[in-house]
């Protein structure tokens, strides 16, 4: 059994910021204490970006629940959406009210459990899929699979969408990238530069082929970031990030 030393080790404060790190320097999650719904990361206000894609949700899937902060902000200010977290490690759930993450209830719950075999099981249930499951060594490979992605469309409804977080320094990402424009019939897009090294991949299961509002937008941002990738569209995604995080907070 897992010590609640063990569990703490996981923890490091830094001022009004509490971060949950599987290494020593190695930021997975973090919060702010004197705000903690605030997405604080920059990767995590880029993966919101799905709301332009699915605005109306029901059902939201995640795969990895971190210091649960796209969790929590998805519980709060998306009030008609229904959230399932899969989360392998029994030290991080441990952790949810050290990071202020809501009960399971009748809108919200946690499930301990392997992503990979979860989501074989899963089929037409998610509007919405975010991966965001890491170790200490990165990306799991049992996450990073032809099968995984496969199973990960699967378990989408029509029209739903994946969004992925991939480091565009992990020397899959080419392989990886190629996976998801395979399974999802080359449904894919970026927001270029709007998280530094974290990729934000969005994959759109257009199973009809007729035209909907989520494929038209992804069709429309897979042409226009390809475009313009330099710096300059990289500050604009990344302030739309902002400002789409703050309209759903109600701050606008």
């Amino acid at each position: 059994m897992t010590s609640s030393l063990e569990h703490t080790s996981l923890l490091h404060r830094r001022g009004s910021r509490l971060s949950l790190e599987f290494q020593p320097g190695e930021v997975q999650s973090q919060m702010d204490l004197d705000d903690p719904d605030q997405l604080v990361l920059r990767y995590a206000r880029a993966m919101m970006c799905f709301v332009l894609f699915k605005p109306r949700a029901r059902h939201i899937v995640m795969v990895g629940l971190g210091g649960g902060s796209l969790a929590k902000f998805c519980h709060r200010y998306l009030p008609y959406a229904r959230i399932t977290v899969l989360e392998l490690r029994a030290d991080v759930i441990a952790l949810r009210e050290r990071f202020a993450v809501p009960p399971d209830g009748e809108r919200f719950r946690i499930i301990h459990a392997d992503a990979a075999d979860y989501m074989a099981r899963l089929q037409n249930s998610a509007d919405v899929l975010l991966l965001d499951g890491f170790d200490h060594d990165g990306l799991p490979s049992s996450l990073t699979t032809a099968r995984f992605y496969a199973d990960c469309r699967r378990a989408l409804r029509p029209d739903g969408l994946l969004v992925a977080n991939i480091f565009s320094y992990d020397p899959r990402y080419p392989i990886l990238l190629s996976r998801l424009r395979q399974r999802f019939q080359g449904c894919l897009c970026q927001f270029n530069g709007i998280a530094g090294n974290n990729r934000i991949v969005f994959a759109l299961k257009a199973a009809s082929g007729r035209p909907t509002p989520a494929l038209n937008l992804l069709r429309r941002v897979a042409r226009h970031q390809g475009l313009w990738p330099g710096l300059g569209f990289g500050l604009a995604n990344r302030l739309l990030a902002r400002w789409l995080v703050a309209r759903l907070r109600g701050s606008l």
